[in-house]
Parts: C-alpha cells; sequence; structure tokens
C-alpha cells in the first residue's frame, strides 16, 4: 500500500470521528467528500467525481462503495479492506447498490449522518440518494463533522504543510528568475509548476492563478496567454503541495517603474498582512483576523480596492478548490486553535487606476501565535 502516515494515525483519525459519532447520537456517517476519505484511510483519487461513499460506523466499520475504475486505487492507495463497486451500466443507479451495501452492514432503521456539502455529492445524487434510503434508514446532514475533526494538523501532517512550504518558496524563486519584460506567462507558470513537480510535490486543488496587465486585477485563474510589456504588473498566487497538503502565497510583482499607487496598496498590504498575524493565534477568531485586515486598508482609503474575505484554512484539499473550512471574514466566530493552517491574503484591486497589489503567504498556528511556513521576502518584487 502507498500510505502517506502510519496506521496508528489513521486509527487515531477514525476514533475521533466515531467519538463524535457517539456525542452525537449518530450510528455512522455516509462520507462523499474526498477530503474525509483520503483523512481517514488515505484513498487518494479523483474519481469522486462520479459517484463513491465511505461508510463509517460508530463501531468503527469502514466500507467504500466506488467505481470499477477506482477499485485498484483504494486498494493501494488506502487503509480499506472492504472495497465494493457499482456497476457501470444504461441505468445504472448506485444509490440503491449503496443501499444494499448499508443493508449487509446492519443499518436498516439507524440514523446517520451525511456529508450533504461535498463535490461528491451533485445535487441530483444527493436527491437519489435520499429517495433510494427513505424508510431505510434516517439521514442528518453531518458536513461539518469531519471537517471539524481535521482542521487541526497532527505533528506528521505539519511536517508536509512545512515540505508544501519548501516548494512554494521554491515556485517563488523559480517565478522571480523568469519574470522580466517580454516574457510569457506561460513559462512562468511552466517554472514555478516544474519547481513543485521536481521537489515531489503534487497538483495543486485549483489553477495556480495568474495575471499580468489588465488581468493583473483577477482573483481567478482563466484561459489566454500574453507576454510581459516593459512596464507592467503581473498577480500570482499559488501554492507548494505536498501530499496534497497546501501552502498557498501570492504576490503582485512590477515590471519597470511602479505607479504611485502600487507604493500605496503595498504598503498598506504589508501593514496589513502584519496586523493579521497579529490576530492568528489560539483564542482569536476567523472574524477577528478579517477585521484587523480591514481596519488597515480603510484606514489607508482602500475600502473600496479590498475585498470581504482575506484568507482561510488550509490542508489536503482535493479539486476544484484548495480553501478550507474556516474563512476569515467579519462576524465569523470560528475559534482559531494550535495547530491549524492559515493563508492569509492582502489583495487590492484598483479598477480606476488599473494597478493591483497582493500579499500573502500561509502559517501554522502554535501556543503563541503564527509560524509561517514560507521564506519567501515580503518585499515589493521589482523586475
Amino acid at each position: 500500500m502507498a500510505l502517506h502516515f502510519e496506521q496508528n494515525e489513521y486509527d487515531a483519525r477514525v476514533k475521533s470521528v466515531t467519538d463524535q459519532l457517539a456525542e452525537s447520537g449518530l450510528d455512522g456517517i455516509l462520507m462523499f467528500a474526498q477530503e474525509s476519505m483520503y483523512y481517514l484511510t488515505g484513498y487518494d483519487t479523483f474519481g469522486f467525481c462520479f459517484f463513491q461513499c465511505l461508510y463509517l460506523g460508530s463501531d468503527g466499520t469502514l466500507a467504500l462503495l466506488t467505481r470499477s475504475a477506482d477499485f485498484r486505487q483504494a486498494q493501494h492507495t488506502s487503509t480499506l479492506q472492504d472495497i465494493r463497486v457499482w456497476t457501470d451500466e444504461g441505468g445504472a443507479r448506485p444509490e440503491v447498490q449503496l443501499r444494499d451495501m448499508l443493508e449487509s452492514l446492519g443499518a436498516r432503521g439507524k440514523r446517520f449522518g451525511i456529508e450533504y456539502n461535498s463535490y461528491g455529492l451533485t445535487a441530483a445524487l444527493g436527491k437519489a440518494v435520499d429517495t433510494a434510503l427513505d424508510g431505510f434508514c434516517r439521514l442528518e446532514d453531518a458536513s461539518d463533522l469531519v471537517p471539524q475533526i481535521r482542521v487541526y494538523k497532527s505533528p506528521a501532517e505539519l511536517d508536509y504543510v512545512r515540505r508544501a512550504g519548501e516548494l512554494g518558496d521554491a515556485a517563488f524563486d523559480a517565478a522571480v528568475a523568469t519574470i522580466q519584460a517580454g516574457a510569457n506567462e506561460g513559462d512562468i507558470l511552466a517554472a514555478m509548476q516544474g519547481a513543485v513537480f521536481s521537489g515531489g510535490g503534487d497538483y495543486p486543488g485549483n489553477e495556480f492563478i495568474i495575471g499580468s496587465g489588465a488581468d493583473a486585477l483577477l482573483c481567478r485563474y482563466k484561459s489566454g496567454r500574453r507576454q510581459l510589456s516593459a512596464n507592467d504588473q503581473i498577480t500570482l498566487e499559488w501554492a507548494g503541495v505536498y501530499r496534497h497538503y497546501h501552502a498557498a502565497l501570492m504576490r503582485t510583482a512590477i515590471v519597470g517603474e511602479p505607479a504611485p499607487e502600487h507604493l500605496a496598496m503595498y504598503a498598506a498590504s504589508r501593514d496589513a498582512l502584519a496586523a493579521c498575524e497579529e490576530q492568528i493565534r489560539p483564542g482569536r477568531t476567523a472574524g477577528d483576523v478579517f477585521d484587523a485586515h480591514a481596519r488597515v486598508m480603510d484606514a489607508a482609503g482602500l475600502r473600496e480596492h479590498r475585498l470581504n474575505a482575506c484568507g482561510y484554512s488550509l490542508g489536503a484539499k482535493f479539486t476544484p478548490s484548495w480553501m478550507d473550512w474556516p474563512m476569515f471574514y467579519h462576524g465569523n466566530e470560528g475559534v482559531i486553535g494550535k495547530d491549524m493552517v492559515f493563508f492569509a491574503h492582502m489583495i487590492l484591486m484598483d479598477s480606476k487606476s488599473g494597478c493591483a497589489m497582493t500579499l500573502g503567504r500561509t502559517y501554522i498556528v502554535t501556543d503563541t501565535g503564527a509560524e509561517t511556513v514560507s521564506g519567501a521576502s515580503l518585499d515589493l518584487i521589482r523586475k
């Protein structure tokens, strides 16, 4: 088996979830989130875009229902012993085969949590599961049960986060070496992703974000490449990724002479990031971090150019997003705790001047504050 943790770590994770099931009065949980499956068993695939379900009973019983294409994947990458296959065919009804699996496990008449809030369970499939299990067992939404456990990282997980930080820095160095007037965005992306792969890393949970010129004001990936001009700006958001654990970073680099707006926005971004770092500590809330960011940005007269969120938790994530719970936004009462991992990003986009500025990096929450996993300079990048 290709496992990335010791068996005793998986055992401890399963026990944490079964303890929570008992506390919630649930007989088990039906999991459709790939992150939950990976966390509890090591199961590693992108086949979650099709129907599959991991069952965990309150007694620790695990069983996976998946497609034939993922059968050997589950055997090779996970601790699972009970792996069952639903049949690809015309009129296939995997939800009925899920009910059959649950019947064989003695689930009839019991009460189960279910991960409705998951990319692995579309609305259509969710309705099908509800219909198939109506009258068979009772279901209640338990989408937050596993995420609220796995948000706290073990020492072994934090080792992977730190390695991801090193790979993120390698990508940063590759980008800085490649950015110059005349450079093609595709070459910059290739250098960054190549540095991660060369270091033993993985694909990220979502595409690296790159945009120059007017596209530097975008916060999402889009198709299409351009060459940098003699006076330009380029925004990059990327992550070092190791064993699916992410360490994200964000920068805007200036080619040629920065505009006065660039310099003012950079100064505010650096001050705001420092203010956020002071709040990333045990006992503070995700809302406290955002409010620190907002106070600095708004005092600098940049309210209309900032976003309404400034970061989020990170961990072992799968497509389509590396973002995890909780997020930094006003009023979020999610409490920050030791061994959580957060990405704080300062993003300013001024549509009037056409100037962009960003600054961000990843932190591990310690007993006393925030430990950055990146050694990359926070200085304004000027090429």
